[in-house]
């Protein structure tokens, strides 16, 4: 029985050492009281595997460690998958919003690298994309600008997941998808 345990337990660890976290922002909060202020740390942190899956964390503290355990933890528990493109980038483009965070998040080519600023670029990284465009609008705050990334990357869907739904075959959804995407460019050519 003891062995069962180590196993899992050796599994788990495994586990934990492929994700990825990072800290995005921490704030400072002043309580004033009696005796003067009293300082707690709020942290922001964002956890992925590289490869689809990526989830973010808050947590508050007295001191900055724990608030970033705390954050971690939430992180690792809210974690979603989010269908990849030849594992590098996204197969459709997308927006998102929170409060006033909008984002915009667009497919790339090979070669293209992640272009997002700041929190955006955080979200992205941990998720394990190599080729995305993003641009934010409105708010700059960090936990608005997370929040709005990860809708965006929730309305993802992948070309087996929609062919699925309307009872087709995955080659008939890509074989469009491709045909579209070679006109653009014989139009182009001719003017």
């Amino acid at each position: 029985m003891a062995r069962r345990n180590e196993k899992r337990g050796r599994k788990d660890d495994r586990e934990q050492d492929e994700l990825v976290d990072k800290l995005v922002f921490i704030n400072r909060v002043a309580a004033v009281v009696k005796g003067g202020r009293r300082f707690s740390f709020a942290a922001l942190v964002v956890v992925g595997d590289q490869k689809g899956r990526v989830g973010f964390g808050h947590g508050k503290a007295r001191e900055v460690p724990e608030a970033i355990r705390k954050a971690t933890d939430e992180a690792k528990k809210t974690m979603i998958r989010v269908p990849l493109r030849e594992g590098r980038t996204l197969h459709h483009d997308g927006q998102g919003h929170h409060g006033a965070g909008k984002i915009i998040l667009r497919a790339a080519p090979p070669g293209t690298g992640v272009i997002a600023g700041g929190p955006m670029r955080a979200v992205l990284e941990c998720l394990g994309v190599q080729d995305v465009v993003g641009k934010s609008k409105g708010t700059s705050n960090p936990y608005n600008m997370v929040r709005a990334t990860m809708d965006a990357l929730r309305q993802q869907s992948s070309p087996r997941a929609i062919a699925a739904k309307r009872g087709k075959k995955v080659s008939d959804l890509v074989s469009r998808r491709q045909d579209g995407a070679s006109a653009p460019d014989a139009v182009g050519a001719d003017v």
